[in-house]
């Protein structure tokens, strides 16, 4: 039975929200929601709470980690492009790739969408994008909210956010503790810019629809479509490594690129010497550098740069988690290894 069928209120309509318009969106994609459930996934869509019977099999003390975040000004691409099927990929990504950093497997994902107007049709395709980021991480799509906030922005924009629970073992827990000189750092390709650096991206490139149809020779797609490529989600492979090999360290490349996010993984004491030469930089970056005339310290220091995530393994198992990463299918390579903090005290070297 449809329990909404009686719900409607035209003085809210006229004031610029459309309950039903809810409605709809959720007849749209609750089957894509489904389709992320997985064992303990408790109730169904309506609810005032999404429920989750975690697993604690095996666990001596089991440890939740959360992750919360959305996609910043990367949104705009999707305005220019009116495409908003991927860019809810790019929300669970940021979430459950921090999650994983830890060591944890996300459990759950919960979306926020807020919008100027509720067309169901472009909420069915946001909301589409979160489910396939849930299943490529593995976890369920248990709730979410959309709100339609008329005045506060136009009709045609939204915002869209995200919060993710992952569980790991409290003695499995990846913080970086066990990180010495000697150690090797491993770093796994990203598919692009990911979710991050956009505000520079679009100062340099600009956002308009015009902007986004040039085409670059180096490019498999417009600026646009290579803008918008979805964030890489690394939790399968990540996972997978972790039951391979002793990680024991694991960084998210995000905002504030090399120089913030490979210290944050690093004991005192220690330094990450990274080689450069090693690093793939992607086109999309040559060409950010290029036409913003950016030096290469900010380079490093805002974008990726085609690193995704970084991970300190033993030398001994250096080539092991190579070989694991590139089995699951990512693009992984050695880029440096870990030294002893020289005078000035510097985590990271770039060489």
């Amino acid at each position: 039975m449809d329990k909404t069928k009686q719900s409607q209120s035209q003085s809210y309509k006229d004031a610029g929200v459309d309950v039903t318009a809810g409605y709809e969106s959720i007849r749209l994609f609750k089957d894509k929601v489904k389709s992320t459930y997985i064992d303990g996934v408790l109730g169904d869509i309506g609810g005032f709470g999404g429920m989750f019977a975690p697993n604690f099999a095996g666990m001596k003390r089991p440890v939740t980690v959360s992750g919360t975040d959305g996609v910043g000004t990367k949104i705009k691409i999707a305005f220019s492009l009116d495409k908003h099927d991927t860019i809810g990929i790019d929300c669970v990504a940021m979430c459950v790739n921090d999650i994983v950093c830890a060591g944890a497997a996300p459990m759950f994902f919960l979306d926020y969408i807020c919008c100027g107007k509720n067309y169901p049709e472009k909420i069915a395709q946001i909301v589409s994008g979160v489910a396939d980021g849930c299943r490529m991480a593995g976890c369920a799509l248990i709730g979410g909210e959309t709100a339609e906030h008329p005045g506060l922005m136009p009709d045609e924009e939204y915002d869209l956010a995200g919060f993710s629970v992952g569980l790991v073992d409290y003695e499995k827990i990846i913080d970086g503790s066990k990180v010495g000189a000697g150690d090797v750092i491993v770093g796994i390709a990203s598919s692009g810019v990911h979710s991050n650096g956009f505000s520079l991206v679009r100062r340099v490139l600009g956002d308009s629809p015009e902007a986004m149809k040039r085409v670059v020779p180096e490019f498999s797609g417009t600026v646009g479509e290579t803008l918008l490529t979805p964030t890489r989600i690394y939790v399968k492979p990540m996972l997978d490594l972790i039951s391979k090999v002793d990680v024991k360290a694991v960084s998210h490349i995000t905002g504030g690129g090399f120089y913030e996010n490979i210290p944050r993984m690093l004991p005192d004491g220690v330094c990450a010497r990274i080689d450069r030469s090693a690093i793939n930089v992607l086109p999309i970056f040559d060409l950010i550098a290029r036409e913003g005339n950016i030096p290469e310290r900010d380079m490093y220091n805002t974008f990726n740069m085609g690193v995704g995530m970084a991970v300190v393994v033993s030398a001994a198992e250096a080539d092991a988690a190579v070989k694991a990463l590139n089995a699951a299918g990512e693009k992984a390579s050695i880029l440096g290894e870990i030294k002893a903090s020289d005078e000035n005290g510097d985590q990271i070297v770039l060489l």
